[in-house]
């Protein structure tokens, strides 16, 4: 048994999951993030998902830094595995794809996060899943989709930044372009997959039909770019990177400080005003030069006049200082590292750190940033160790005694 997981209830039929998704059950036939993030929202969520994995070539991301416990386990997997049940399974034996549709009957929804076509080649695409359960929610995570000429590609994370559009736009405008400092396309991926999940669901509930939920790191990245594309559309403006610029509003973006530098959006002639104000240049709000937004987004007027006044206004203090003078009453926060976002007073406050059991020990890490005043904090278990409740999960949804469980495991069908 996964000792990060104690009194753990075999919520696969005791129906002691508590949140607005208890009772959905989930198969995970995904790996890394592109996928088993979207499950784990899921499972913070209240729903029973069950992580599927090859026996003989689990998720590698359980080989992913950093580690926890005198039996090392990766704080990375846990991040995106918690709350979820482990089986494991071979797709490539007949019996392992019987015992998977068999499962499919007893669930609600399915994610995997295969090239398009795997599934099918195994013989448990969606249409032939979709005879065994109608009301399937059958949710594939890809590159770039089940349709289009470049669905068949491989894809990773930076795949969906660079064929989306972001990395072209992030960077500085004298150097070369940037990837985004996070896997922006694993992670939108999972969210826009969870949430047409949930649509799909409700959909479910009300026709008693499932359908496929098509999701794509590109199509995920390219909604993220804000307003290139009607730039472009509109006016032939191909995006570029900006730094820390804005495309049309000034000031808005990073200044440096006496430790560091902070975010100040006071671009509106409101904040504007009341920045002039705080910072005891209250002249500065009716400079005619300055005294409207266009005026100071023009290139020359901004270099020649508004960054030396930001200059003057932030770099005797510090981050915390300029928060506590300003944070309340205009947009100016402090650019934070990971450890001041870790132990912010604000964040503990929205349990956005949340102690999860790895290796045997509490590990922190980010929490569910969905808040249901009905739900409360749920109850972190860890991630499963590989097959760790296959006897549990092939029990209660199928009947299947130890000695049967057994005979499968050894023939490596689990």
């Amino acid at each position: 048994m996964n000792t990060d997981r104690p009194g753990q209830p075999d919520d696969t039929g005791s129906g002691l999951r508590r949140g607005p998704l208890a009772g959905i059950i989930v198969l995970d036939i995904t790996r890394v993030v592109a996928g088993p993030y979207c499950a784990q929202m899921l499972a913070d969520l209240g729903a029973t998902v069950i992580k599927v994995e090859n026996p003989s070539d689990p998720d590698y991301a359980r080989s992913f830094p950093p580690f926890a416990g005198d039996d090392p386990k990766s704080a990375f997997f846990a991040q995106f595995n918690r709350n979820k049940q482990g089986i494991t399974l071979d797709l490539k034996f007949e019996e392992g794809r019987a015992l998977l549709r068999a499962l499919v009957k007893k669930a609600h929804v399915l994610i995997e996060n295969f090239r398009p076509g795997t599934m099918e080649k195994l013989g448990v695409g969606y249409e032939v899943l979709a005879q065994d359960n109608p009301a399937l929610v059958y949710t594939a995570i890809s590159g770039f989709g089940r349709t289009g000429p470049n669905s068949s590609r491989p894809a990773y994370d930076n795949t969906g930044q660079a064929a989306g559009g972001l990395w072209s736009m992030n960077g500085y405008a004298d150097r070369p372009p940037v990837r985004v400092g996070t896997i922006i396309g694993d992670l939108s991926a999972s969210l826009y997959a969870a949430f047409g999940t949930l649509a799909a669901l409700r959909e479910a509930e009300r026709t008693g039909r499932g359908q496929v939920v098509d999701v794509s790191q590109q199509d995920s990245v390219l909604s993220l770019t804000e307003n290139a594309v009607v730039r472009y559309t509109l006016e032939n403006d191909v995006a570029g990177p900006l730094g820390n610029d804005h495309p049309f509003v000034r000031p808005y973006g990073q200044f440096p400080c006496k430790d560091g530098h902070v975010f100040f959006g006071g671009y509106t002639d409101k904040f504007w005003r009341i920045s002039c104000q705080i910072f005891g240049t209250p002249e500065l709000a009716t400079d005619p030069e300055i005294d409207t937004m266009e005026k100071r987004f023009s290139d020359a007027v901004y270099t020649r006049r508004i960054l030396p006044i930001l200059d003057q206004w932030f770099m005797p203090h510090t981050k915390a200082a300029l928060e506590e003078m300003a944070g309340d009453r205009v947009p100016l926060t402090a650019v934070k590292t990971i450890a001041e976002v870790v132990e912010d007073p604000h964040i503990a406050a929205r349990d956005m750190i949340v102690q999860v059991p790895v290796g045997g020990q509490p590990v922190r890490m980010f929490g569910n940033p969905v808040k249901l005043s009905g739900l409360g904090l749920p109850i972190m278990t860890g991630a499963p160790d590989t097959g760790a409740d296959n006897a549990a999960v092939y029990g209660a949804l199928l009947g299947l005694d130890a000695a049967e469980v057994d005979r499968l495991r050894a023939a490596g069908v689990l």
